[in-house]
């Protein structure tokens, strides 16, 4: 779980990685953690305000360079009240390998739980950790979805109007076919979206005019195949059965016979 942090010294509120509590007998603990908010400002949380203690540790980045090419931190700790909590906290930090502060507050409930509550410490520390974690590494996974689907959208543009050239001269080659006949081609599919409206088309709809451009092309193809195929059964019926000739009028019989009538 997450929480906006209500210090009315940020000017936008970051979010805070809560832990699940941990309830052992009368004692009650819960952790944030946060990347950028400072121990001291997570200490004074509203939440924390009745906890019997507010342990906190912090890891952040030096100003000190190393001779090295590895990064320095500067660490610390508060067991305000509770101790060797805020060193039992220092050390989730570093083990972790994290920068930031990290709070578990616990309401003590009158039961002393001996070493176990070190164990409850780190516990919740590790768990608001984790939940940073899952946030952090799943922001590089949405940010490179989006730039597949810009991607995607964009080959999609360049598709589809490949696909409305070729419909063009398809439904040309189709009404040549037929004789010149006028063809609206509006039963496969409707008519064509002005290509300069496919940017502003989200990317479903984008993969669904894909498929009707394919379909039309296809009911297209069919229907030149159907008139092909009707021209060539015309021309076999032709050859089978050619026009029968009239008989040409002999010589004899345009020579008008002279003895008719006399």
């Amino acid at each position: 779980m997450s929480k906006r942090a209500r210090s009315s010294d940020l000017d936008v509120a970051p979010v805070l990685y809560e832990s699940s509590p941990i309830q052992d007998r009368s004692s009650r603990f819960i952790a944030y953690f946060s990347p950028q908010v400072p121990a001291k400002e997570l200490q004074r949380h509203p939440n924390f305000s009745q906890a019997s203690h507010r342990i906190a540790a912090w890891r952040k980045p030096s100003t000190q360079s190393s001779l090295s090419s590895q990064p320095v931190f500067d660490t610390g700790y508060d067991d305000d009240g509770e101790k060797f909590g805020g060193k039992t906290l220092e050390k989730v930090l570093v083990t972790a390998s994290v920068a930031g502060a990290v709070v578990v507050a616990r309401w003590y409930g009158g039961i002393m739980l001996g070493p176990v509550r070190f164990d409850h410490i780190r516990n919740c520390a590790n768990e608001a950790i984790a939940r940073w974690r899952a946030v952090a590494s799943a922001r590089p996974a949405k940010q490179l979805k989006v730039h597949e689907d810009i991607e995607r959208k964009e080959k999609l543009i360049a598709i589809l109007k490949e696909r409305d050239q070729s419909i063009t001269i398809l439904r040309g080659l189709l009404a040549e076919k037929k004789g010149q006949q006028a063809f609206s081609g509006q039963s496969a599919g409707g008519s064509l979206a002005k290509a300069s409206k496919y940017s502003a088309l989200p990317l479903p709809a984008l993969e669904r005019l894909e498929n009707v451009r394919d379909a039309t092309i296809g009911w297209i193809l069919k229907e030149i195949e159907k008139v092909e195929n009707a021209r060539t059964v015309q021309k076999d019926a032709e050859t089978m059965n050619p026009p029968s000739e009239k008989p040409t009028p002999s010589a004899t019989a345009l020579v008008p016979n002279r003895d008719a009538g006399s």
